[in-house]
């Protein structure tokens, strides 16, 4: 299946650059760019793109509030932000509007591809050092939804063992070599927590696991 691409970004080298290193692969096919929020969004719906690379900082709408909208949508493609700098501020609030993860535009080719094969597969793109400075900011927040640990209780006791481990990072082979079960068998748990909880991606599972409480930040007692 052929993943397709929407590149949103206010510099035209860098969509091109964009374009020509995703069109270089069978599997991906950029089907639109955009050079602003508003535009993106509009683009979004009559293309209907798996994944959407979302630059941060454009003038008019923003990636922010593109991001927001597009995710709050039903069908929503995947949202990857762009940034110039690691942990932009602005990428908290994305990636709490619904955004599966950021790169830093001057990530390699390979990485690139990687990144937008991993989301659109509907995992998170957050490596484990990134994950745990995202989660330090976001355990200063404490915002969680009203029924969040009523949802919470929905959960087997292996499914909730799954989400710890998920919110510490772990990968699905790191955790399927933690409790000794197939990697088939965590990524079946963890579509389960993600059904059970309402949630979109692992992204937004780590963050509500952190809100709950069921994992805490470093440092915290």
């Amino acid at each position: 299946m052929t993943i397709k691409v929407l590149i949103a970004d206010d510099q035209a080298l860098v969509r091109a650059g964009f374009r020509m290193i995703i069109e270089a692969r069978d599997d991906l096919t950029v089907v639109g760019e955009a050079s602003d929020g508003e535009h993106a969004v509009r683009l979004a719906g009559r293309t209907r793109p798996d994944v959407v690379l979302m630059d941060v900082r454009m003038p008019g709408t923003d990636g922010l509030q593109a991001t927001a909208r597009l995710t709050a949508a039903p069908d929503a493609p995947k949202v990857i932000m762009l940034t110039t700098f690691d942990l932009d501020e602005p990428v908290y609030a994305a990636l709490r509007a619904g955004a599966s993860g950021f790169l830093l535009k001057d990530v390699r080719p390979a990485e690139l591809v990687d990144a937008i094969r991993v989301v659109a597969g509907g995992d998170a793109l957050l490596a484990p050092s990134v994950t745990r400075r995202l989660l330090d900011r976001f355990a200063a927040t404490d915002v969680r939804p009203p029924d969040a640990a009523g949802r919470l209780a929905e959960l087997t006791d292996r499914e909730r063992e799954v989400l710890g481990l998920v919110a510490q990072a772990a990968s699905n082979a790191e955790i399927a070599a933690r409790l000794v079960v197939s990697e088939t068998t965590v990524k079946t748990h963890v579509s389960a927590i993600l059904r059970k909880l309402g949630l979109r991606d692992r992204v937004q599972a780590v963050v509500l696991a952190y809100d709950l409480g069921l994992v805490r930040p470093r440092g915290s007692s």
